[in-house]
């Protein structure tokens, strides 16, 4: 198959038929270029929250509910162009304020999935960053899941939730793992895309890194941003030797295409030169307790 990430631009949205039309012109480009599955950034969303006005996007609690308020329509939207184009989308995230999991107050960071069919599904960040948990209050929301597509098993690890191995190990069924990101330094980009690539490593998958990129002074929330779509596998038989299935040149918008074979995900797999996912459970008894050793 062939698969877009995005590296995507915020924009201040004139009106709700400015976005309509942003969002079906990235949609009509990937798909008439024959892409089959579309994955959009961590917080992209949030350029909604200029609908209701620049003081209010400048607002961190205000631009929360406001992106939350339009999510509804924007996801009908996702689903009729996914239905139009025969594509799945796994659309930008944003604040959710709707269907929060039981004793969850406050905003989660929601990514939302489209299949063709008109089947829709939900993944919640796991594993807050420290702006999100300490300034802007965003919690963590419902469990990781795996969406079985007619394109394979796909599962979401957003942004930081990417960095940590056992929330990988957790979708290790998953033939595809989508890893949408806001960074804002290169630091932090770098953070994601080697949190993607061992992913992949690890699980012997396909993961696709998509971000957000530029600047939206506008946002204090997403002021900032540094990226690039990736695409990655395993650095292993019937995968580059890299592991880069493809890359986009850093700050630049546009769609990022790599071809994938799940067939090379079942391969490799089954008779990698390494075999990393299935000796995953080898580590245990040998990494815990570690002893310290003193050598003065």
């Amino acid at each position: 198959m062939k698969i877009a990430t995005a590296s995507y631009p915020l924009d201040v949205l004139p009106d709700w038929a400015g976005y309509a039309h942003k969002l079906t012109a990235w949609v009509t480009e990937a798909a008439g270029n024959g892409a089959e599955l579309l994955v959009f950034p961590e917080y992209g969303a949030m350029e909604l929250a200029t609908l209701a006005g620049l003081e209010v996007a400048g607002d961190l609690e205000a631009s929360l509910h406001a992106v939350a308020d339009r999510l509804e329509e924007a996801d009908a939207l996702h689903a009729q162009l996914a239905a139009m184009h025969g594509v799945h989308i796994l659309a930008a995230s944003g604040p959710a304020t709707d269907d929060l999991p039981e004793g969850v107050h406050r905003p989660v960071n929601r990514a939302r999935f489209f299949a063709p069919s008109g089947a829709r599904g939900v993944q919640d960040k796991q594993i807050m960053t420290r702006f999100e948990a300490e300034v802007w209050d965003v919690v963590p929301g419902g469990p990781l899941q795996i969406f079985d597509t007619s394109l394979g098993k796909i599962g979401v690890l957003i942004c930081y939730d990417s960095e940590f191995p056992l929330l990988g190990r957790a979708l290790a069924e998953a033939d595809i793992l989508l890893v949408p990101s806001v960074t804002e330094a290169l630091s932090g980009y770098s953070r994601v895309r080697i949190g993607a690539q061992a992913r992949a490593l690890e699980n012997q998958c396909v993961t696709v890194m998509s971000s957000v990129v530029g600047q939206a002074a506008w946002s204090p929330a997403v002021d900032t941003n540094t990226g690039a779509g990736g695409i990655f596998g395993p650095p292993d038989r019937g995968f580059p030797d890299t592991g880069v299935i493809a890359l986009g040149e850093l700050n630049t918008p546009g769609w990022v295409y790599g071809e994938v074979d799940l067939g090379a995900v079942a391969e490799v797999r089954r008779n990698g030169i390494v075999l990393n996912r299935r000796d995953w459970a080898q580590q245990s008894g040998r990494a815990d307790p570690v002893p310290v050793m003193p050598m003065v």
